[in-house]
C-alpha cells in the first residue's frame, strides 16, 4: 500500500514536472514575441533563485555536502544547463517555435547516454540504438517540416542557422546531467546542489551582462514581465516536481510521463497560441511523437 502511494505521488509530479516544462517554453514563445531573450534568461534565473536558494540554506544547514569536486561540477552545470542551454533554447523558440524547438531539446538523451558511455564505461544496448535513431529520424522530420513551412519568406541558409540553436540547446542540456551525476556522487544533497546551479547561473551571466553594460531587465511597466516571471515559476516548480517524481516512483514511471512534454507542448500551442506564433501540422506531431519514444528509450536503457 505505501509502495503504490508513492507510486501515485510520483506518477502525479512526473505529470506536473511535463506539464509545467510545457508552459515554460509556451511563456517564453509569447514573451519574445517582442521581448528579449536575454531579459528572459535573467529573469528566469532570478525566480529560481529566489524560489530555491533560501529553502537550501534552511534545509540542509549547517552540513550542505559540498567538497570542491562538487561545488565545481555544479558550478558548471549551471553555466551548461542554465545558461548557455537556455539562451539557445529561447532563441530557439523565438525564431522556429516552441512547437519545433521543444522535441529537438529531446536529443539532450542522446548528448548524456553517448557522454555516459565515453566517461563511465556505460554500455550501448540495443534499445539505445532503436532509441537514438528514432530520435534523429524525429528530428530530421522536424527540420523538414521548419524548412517547408519558411520556404516563402527565408533563405535555406536562414532556417539552418535557426535549427542550429534547438540543436546547441540539446547539447548543452545534455551535458548538464553527466555533471550533475558527479556532483551528487560526491555526497551532496540535490537541493543543495540545484543552489550551487543557481546561485553560479544568475551571478555569472548577470555579471557578464554587466560587464558588457547590459541593464538588469525592469519588471515595471513592462509588458513582458509577466510572462518572464510566470516562465521561471513553472521552471522552478516543475524542476522540484520533477526530481520529487523521481523520489517517489520508479524511472520507468517518471521517466515517459516527463518526455511527453513535446506532445503537450504542441497540444497547448494548437489550443492557445494564435497561428502566426505556433503553426502546428501533422507531420509536426508524427515526428514529435517519435521523438519523445526514442528519448525515453535511450533513458530507461542508460
Amino acid at each position: 500500500m505505501v509502495f503504490e502511494f508513492a507510486s501515485s505521488v510520483g506518477f502525479t509530479l512526473a505529470v506536473l514536472a511535463a506539464v509545467l516544462l510545457a508552459v515554460q517554453n509556451l511563456l517564453i514563445r509569447v514573451a519574445t514575441d517582442g521581448g528579449d531573450v536575454g531579459d528572459a534568461v535573467v529573469v528566469m534565473m532570478g525566480v529560481n533563485f529566489l524560489l530555491v536558494v533560501p529553502v537550501a540554506v534552511v534545509r540542509h544547514h549547517p552540513a550542505y555536502g559540498l567538497s570542491p569536486v562538487a561545488v565545481a561540477a555544479f558550478a558548471a552545470a549551471g553555466v551548461t544547463g542554465l545558461v548557455l542551454g537556455r539562451l539557445c533554447l529561447f532563441a530557439g523558440i523565438e525564431t522556429i517555435g516552441a512547437s519545433r524547438t521543444t522535441p529537438i531539446l529531446s536529443a539532450s538523451t542522446l548528448v548524456a547516454a553517448v557522454l555516459a558511455v565515453l566517461l563511465f564505461s556505460e554500455s550501448l544496448t540495443p534499445p539505445h540504438v532503436v532509441g537514438i535513431a528514432l530520435i534523429v529520424a524525429g528530428i530530421a522530420v522536424i527540420s523538414w517540416v521548419t524548412a517547408a513551412d519558411s520556404r516563402s519568406t527565408a533563405s535555406p541558409r536562414s532556417v539552418g542557422v535557426s535549427l542550429l540553436f534547438p540543436v546547441a540547446a540539446a547539447g548543452f542540456t545534455g551535458i548538464e546531467p553527466i555533471l550533475v551525476r558527479i556532483g551528487l556522487d560526491a555526497g551532496t544533497p540535490i537541493l543543495a546542489g540545484l543552489a550551487v546551479m543557481m546561485t553560479t547561473a544568475f551571478a555569472g551571466y548577470t555579471g557578464y551582462r554587466r560587464l558588457r553594460g547590459i541593464p538588469f531587465p525592469t519588471l515595471i511597466r513592462n509588458p513582458h514581465a509577466r510572462w518572464y516571471v510566470g516562465a521561471g515559476v513553472a521552471s522552478t516548480v516543475g524542476l522540484l516536481a520533477y526530481f520529487g517524481a523521481l523520489a517517489s516512483a520508479p524511472v520507468v514511471i517518471v521517466v515517459p510521463i516527463t518526455h511527453t512534454a513535446p506532445l503537450i507542448v504542441i497540444a497547448l500551442s494548437a489550443l492557445f497560441l494564435p497561428n502566426h506564433l505556433e503553426r502546428v501540422t501533422w507531420p509536426l506531431v508524427v515526428a514529435a511523437f517519435v521523438v519523445v519514444v526514442g528519448a525515453s528509450l535511450v533513458t530507461l536503457s542508460g
